[in-house]
């Protein structure tokens, strides 16, 4: 990772979240938080390869990103920080993830800046939504999920979200199926059913709150 890299996404709204935001008041307040989290996560990420420790990466969209918290301080990445150091376990984190990805983004995109980071990760987390409105990327997206998993640094969590049909429900079959070969670890996530942020889609900071005690405990037990 150089200093070029963006956590922006490059693509235009859809038409969905163009209508959304017409229609739902919340979900302009959210949006308006993309650009300045991703702005911190620049500054923090360049913070983190200026120092020396254990390196944790993170994967991901706008759920990584800890867009619809009050600030980032309390998305899951950072709530799962302060947890773990809580345990005496301390990383410093680059979070390559941004608003809007698609897991072709991250094969395309953040796994190669993973990969030309100039130390090797101790951790690896992935959180996608998987929410897709397009038929023809919901018919790519079980092989593009298996693509991304294969080219994840071995032992690298995962996260599956509750899901028992669609879309989603087949893609934490992939992802158990992918832990059972060895290859990753699953994080299986409980969602707090009050925790939503004003566009009642992204979490809020009790939702993230929730989260991170997943992945808080997850990271822990592979230690």
């Amino acid at each position: 990772m150089t200093v070029e890299y963006s956590n922006l996404n490059d693509r235009s709204p859809g038409w969905f979240l163009r209508l959304a935001r017409r229609l739902l008041p919340g979900v302009g307040l959210v949006e308006n938080q993309i650009k300045p989290y991703a702005q911190a996560w620049h500054e923090r990420n360049l913070e983190a390869l200026a120092s020396v420790g254990p390196l944790w990466v993170v994967l991901g969209d706008s759920l990584s990103q800890g867009v619809g918290a009050s600030s980032i301080e309390y998305s899951w990445v950072l709530q799962t920080w302060r947890a773990l150091a809580g345990h005496g376990v301390h990383y410093r984190i680059v979070n390559l993830s941004f608003s809007g990805a698609r897991v072709s983004d991250v094969l395309d995109r953040q796994i190669p800046a993973l990969a030309g980071l100039p130390a090797a990760p101790e951790l690896v987390t992935v959180l996608m939504a998987a929410t897709i409105i397009k038929r023809d990327l919901r018919a790519r997206l079980p092989g593009h999920y298996r693509a991304m998993l294969a080219a994840l640094p071995q032992g690298a969590l995962v996260a599956t979200v509750p899901r028992t049909r669609g879309v989603q429900a087949q893609v934490n079959r992939i992802v158990r199926e992918a832990e059972d070969a060895g290859a990753v670890v699953a994080v299986p996530l409980h969602y707090a059913a009050d925790g939503r942020a004003p566009d009642h889609f992204h979490p809020g900071d009790t939702g993230y709150a929730a989260i991170a005690a997943d992945f808080t405990t997850a990271i822990l037990a592979r230690r």
